[in-house]
């Protein structure tokens, strides 16, 4: 009986100074934060609110109200003179590419900087990101560094630097000949900007390889050296065979991995279209024909419209004057695609142009080429998550998904350009930038 005593004592003191413990570090409950927007734009939808209130818990939204009375606690950020929308999805980027119109700008990043290097100039495109309202993005690959795409996510997921939720590709494929760097001597083995693969077992390996080393989706390259027919088509060399491309879709697809297809004319669209990728990138020239299976087969169009405009003058200059040719061509296709019903998503390839500049510079194109200011806002938000499989996550402002939405002064569905003076950004109910005051 008295070891029974004196363990029953030991047991409350061990509980007592438990209950101090928790009762000096009580876990505190999740606080409510709160966003009052003077407009609010649903872009699914098109509807437009007026005085809406969300309530955050943690990282997502708890609740949406209009004319909701201001809370008795917990932070409130007063944005009723802005205009809220959710935060911007950009599903084309090159996060660890500075740039480059020419040859010579791409191979000095891939034989002069060091992977190393490149990430570190990475983090800081991932932070602009951000700070232009983009709080996803799909990258879609490293372009010759290797799986620094991986790293540079685990960072931001880990809150080690800020960046936006990322989906990346890591090395892209393509086959022997077809990608740079080219054109230096056979006796000096030079760094690839892309896996080579040839052959469809090749293929399958190299999807496996990228899955199992983080690659989130796979991207292909599926056509070079563009040229224009005397009909007005803009040709191509197609790269992989059709066995090639069936095994990589389908190996992709086996693993639940979605493809990206890197094609911007006749045969490049239309074999990626054969063998059934998810979405089509550039896509410059597209048959009718193709448009309509694009639309049965539910492949997006990410036209990537300012970085052709922005490399023409440059390349054109170093001999490729097919880049101004293929401006107009590229206008045209995209309103044929806008008039088919393919669903578009907002993708701009920057790092293809420099990240001093803001890719929200995208829009105005997609609306001079013939969308709706509320079309192109949904190609970046709701259309854009569709893609990327994240509906449920990003893309709307509406219970249980993330707090990240973004805030402009003004209305962008008057002025579209006004989504490049974003002065508002949170991500996952934290504040990221605010110029707001």
């Amino acid at each position: 009986m008295r070891k029974v005593a004196i363990v029953i004592a030991g047991l409350a003191i061990v509980s007592l100074a438990t209950g101090q413990e928790q009762n000096q570090n009580p876990k505190a409950p999740i606080q409510n934060r709160y966003v009052r927007c003077g407009t609010l734009i649903q872009p699914e939808s098109g509807k437009v609110q007026h005085n809406v209130l969300i309530t955050i818990q943690g990282e997502r939204i708890r609740e949406v109200q209009e004319n909701a009375a201001s809370p008795a606690g917990g932070q409130l950020i007063d944005l009723s003179d802005h205009t809220c929308l959710p935060g911007l999805i950009d599903t084309h980027t090159h996060v660890l590419l500075q740039g480059d119109i020419t040859a010579a700008d791409y191979d000095e990043q891939l034989l002069k900087q060091s992977t190393a290097y490149r990430a570190i100039l990475g983090t800081r495109s991932v932070r602009r990101a951000l700070d232009y309202g983009f709080t996803t993005i799909r990258d879609l690959e490293t372009e010759g560094a290797g799986y620094a795409d991986v790293d540079l996510k685990k960072a931001i997921n880990a809150g080690v630097i800020p960046g936006p939720r990322m989906k990346v590709a890591t090395r892209a494929m393509d086959v022997t000949g077809a990608y740079p760097l080219s054109g230096y001597s056979p006796e000096i083995q030079v760094p690839h900007g892309v896996q080579i693969v040839d052959g469809p077992d090749d293929a399958r390996k190299a999807v496996r390889e990228q899955i199992s080393f983080g690659a989130d989706w796979i991207k292909v390259y599926a056509d070079r050296s563009y040229f224009v027919r005397p009909d007005g088509v803009l040709d191509d060399i197609p790269t992989f065979t059709m066995d090639e491309l069936h095994a990589i879709v389908d190996e992709a697809h086996r693993q639940h991995h979605k493809v990206a297809s890197h094609a911007m004319a006749l045969n490049g669209v239309h074999n990626s279209v054969e063998a059934g990728v998810d979405s089509i990138e550039h896509g410059n020239y597209i048959t009718e024909a193709d448009l309509k299976t694009m639309v049965q087969k539910g492949i997006f169009y990410v036209p990537t419209i300012y970085v052709g405009e922005y490399v023409a003058q440059g390349r054109a200059a170093a001999g490729a004057k097919v880049w101004l040719e293929m401006i107009k061509i590229h206008e045209d296709t995209f309103r044929r695609a806008l008039n088919a019903g393919v669903k578009i998503a907002f993708g701009t390839d920057v790092g293809g142009f420099d990240w001093s500049i803001d890719p929200a510079i995208e829009f105005p194109f997609m609306v001079k080429y013939g969308m709706t200011p509320i079309q192109a806002i949904r190609s970046a938000t709701s259309s854009a998550a569709e893609l990327l499989g994240m509906q449920n996550d990003v893309g709307s402002i509406a219970p249980g998904k993330y707090a990240d939405l973004v805030a402009v002064k003004g209305d962008p569905i008057a002025d579209i350009a006004l989504l490049q003076k974003v002065d508002f950004v949170m991500k996952g109910g934290e504040v990221h930038k605010s110029t707001t005051h």
